[in-house]
């Protein structure tokens, strides 16, 4: 146990080991020319972490792995729960049922599309396939890090599936611009959409929420409906990873059940908690009983845990795992980029024109 008294300052000296480069990790990302990238302190977090499992980590105390550990599990579970406070029920209201229909049918598609690829053509294993859809699908790598739990997959595939986030995401954050401006003078350039149609696009779409601030305000003279359209339905495919956790939960008892044979009787469906615990904080947050300044700091401290988890994973990351994968994690990415660029665009089109 990590809290045993033989083992509790072990795990405290890990958590804190972590905790410090969470902190380093927090004030780079804080830096001009790296916020000027969108690199998320997560992103920063696990680049850190990985780092040091390739270079450092025979030289740590092995009383601190209990603490290592326990930040990319614990840590990170409640880091997820309290994710919740960044979103109201009112929010996804407000964006209309096209905002919504193009976050659903987007995740979905991406989701299954991208699981399939993965691990039906270009031969990864399934539980990579699956983080990395679901890091392209809702939210980058907060949710790969809440899908890992669910898989319970080893740490080395959740770095392959925030790796393909981040190289198709910051991708995504220059392209999208060009594509809605062009080369020429028209306000709609190459893509012909309306500023709010953009916006619903470009939140629909792009990975990371940093990334889908950072397209709008990269877009000379933005209007703010752009903006705001981008954000909501950003924030709406967010608070779908619940659901969508729930759901995986119950495929893989049912996938666990199917192949089990004689012993699939005793198959245990998971049910990821902390993912109904998510959508009880957000509904907390939505009835507005809180004061927005202690939101903020809580939303602040959840997002320290959050690198803090994620540096964790980066930890667990050995090079020598990633022997056998190839490119395959780099088509599967591409070919969801490839998705979510066209076929968003064609989705996002037709159902603002539906509704």
């Amino acid at each position: 146990m990590a809290f045993s008294p033989e083992n509790r300052k072990g795990t405290l000296s890990g958590i804190l080991f972590v905790a410090i480069f969470a902190a380093a990790a927090t004030y780079i990302a804080s830096l001009g020319p790296v916020k000027a990238l969108g690199l998320s302190p997560l992103v920063i977090g696990i680049v850190m972490g990985i780092f040091y499992a390739n270079t450092l980590h025979n030289q740590t105390p092995v009383e601190w792995h209990g603490g290592i550990t326990f930040s990319a599990k614990k840590i990170l579970r409640f880091a997820i729960v309290l994710y919740g406070f960044r979103l109201t029920f009112q929010e996804i209201i407000a964006v209309g049922p096209d905002g919504f229909f193009v976050s659903l049918t987007m995740l979905t598609t991406t989701l299954i599309f991208g699981s399939w690829l993965g691990y039906k053509v270009f031969g990864m294993e399934k539980d990579t396939s699956i983080l990395t859809a679901s890091g392209a699908a809702v939210c980058g790598a907060a949710a790969v890090l809440a899908t890992e739990p669910v898989l319970k997959a080893e740490e080395y595939k959740t770095a392959v599936a925030v790796s393909m986030v981040v190289l198709f995401g910051t991708i995504s954050m220059f392209l999208y611009p060009v594509l809605y401006t062009g080369i020429i003078e028209h306000a709609t350039g190459f893509l012909h959409m309306t500023a709010r149609e953009f916006g619903i696009y470009t939140g629909g779409t792009i990975h990371e929420v940093a990334q889908v601030v950072a397209v709008p305000a990269s877009v000379p003279g933005s209007p703010k409906e752009m903006a705001d359209a981008a954000v909501i339905v950003k924030m709406t495919r967010v608070i779908m990873i619940a659901p969508m956790l729930i759901i995986l939960g119950l495929y893989l008892a049912w996938d666990a059940k199917r192949s089990g044979g004689e012993h699939s009787g005793k198959t245990k469906l998971v049910i990821p908690w902390f993912a109904v615990y998510f959508i009880m904080v957000a509904g907390f947050n939505s009835l507005h009983l809180l004061p927005q300044n202690l939101v903020d700091i809580i939303n602040q401290i959840d997002t320290f845990l959050l690198t803090m988890a994620m540096t964790a994973l980066g930890m667990g990351t050995i090079f020598a795992k990633f022997k056998g994968l190839g490119l395959a994690p780099v088509y599967t990415a591409l070919g969801m980029f490839a998705w979510l660029v066209i076929g968003g665009f064609v989705v996002t089109k037709v159902i603002v024109e539906v509704f």
